[in-house]
């Protein structure tokens, strides 16, 4: 693989404030990110992606091989949890590897900005129908996850479980709910929407990613501390775990036959996980399952992999079965 890349996205200004927040708490500075900024931060970006999908989307409709590419990204989110499952029912308790599966089988909307920030400086362009692929990949995961724990509990303890509830918190929570309903209007508005909304959706993007990387930095330098006592299981798993998930990926885009940029992003979906959605969701439907273990692996280990190496590892990968 080539280094150059690897330090070309090193260098990329919201990487380097992940680092910073990582640094911040490293060096027990009193930096902080007001708690109501973090939330701003993460429905500005989910907002201003959803809308620049639908305008993308709008420019052309959808075709056979957008069609599979929808098809795959949601096989995926079905059958990631279910082999994830597996796994960990071996080595953990039933809540904790139900959780930890759902959570590796959803997807994040932060590492998918990421990646699109990265194809941009490298002047790779993507369709705006993966967006799509995203919002239908985030659900898929937590119902499997669910299923798979009420499946094999013999006695789940909970009467005020609520199948109607974890539907309505997986299919309309507020992170699938904005990125669906902004990409439906950037799709009926188009270039006229884009032109309009640009300032906001397209010349602040990287300043508001970097605030919202640093918070994310912070984060997870404080959570490391819960993982570490869990021992290296779990670690290996979060490690493991997104670079089989990525080479699946990666084997799916060739056959469908996506471009490069297409290939890139349904490989990051589907090695990346939720530390956003699914830990809303098994604080209801499963909250026996231990949330110290599976958002430090998704926020605190996968996410910083994929952004720092994952994504120019993924690319190298493609660049050579693409050639």
């Amino acid at each position: 693989m080539d280094a150059s890349l690897i330090v070309f996205n090193l260098l990329n200004p919201p990487v380097l404030f992940f680092f910073l927040g990582l640094l911040a708490v490293t060096l027990k500075s009193d930096l902080e990110i007001p708690s109501p900024l973090p939330k701003f931060f993460s429905l500005y970006l989910l907002m201003a992606i959803g809308f620049r999908g639908g305008v993308e989307l709008s420019h052309g409709g959808l075709n056979r091989r957008m069609a599979l590419l929808l098809l795959a990204a949601v096989l995926m989110a079905l059958l990631v949890p279910l082999y994830s499952f597996f796994v960990l029912k071996r080595r953990m308790p039933l809540p904790d590897a139900a959780a930890i599966a759902a959570t590796y089988g959803s997807v994040s909307a932060v590492t998918f900005i990421t990646a699109t920030s990265f194809l941009q400086r490298l002047g790779i362009e993507y369709g705006g129908h993966l967006v799509a692929a995203m919002a239908l990949m985030e659900s898929p995961a937590i119902i499997v996850g669910v299923l798979l724990f009420r499946w094999f509990a013999k006695d789940n303890g909970n009467g005020d479980f609520s199948w109607r509830e974890l539907f309505r918190d997986a299919f309309l929570n507020g992170s699938v709910f904005l990125i669906m309903g902004s990409f439906a209007i950037g799709a009926l508005t188009g270039d006229t929407g884009w032109k309009a909304m640009r300032p906001f959706a397209d010349d602040i993007f990287k300043g508001i990613l970097a605030f919202f990387l640093l918070d994310m930095g912070l984060v997870a330098a404080r959570r490391l501390g819960d993982l570490r006592r869990a021992g290296g299981f779990l670690t290996a798993f979060a490690l493991l775990v997104p670079i089989t998930n990525a080479l699946i990926g990666i084997l799916l885009s060739y056959l469908i036959g996506l471009p490069k940029g297409d290939a890139l992003m349904l490989t990051v979906l589907c090695a990346s996980a939720s530390y956003i959605a699914v830990p809303a969701a098994m604080r209801l439907a499963i909250p026996e399952a231990n949330p110290s273990l599976y958002v430090p692996m998704a926020l605190a280990i996968t996410f910083p992999f994929n952004i720092i190496a994952g994504l120019p590892f993924y690319l190298y990968l493609i660049n050579i079965l693409w050639s």
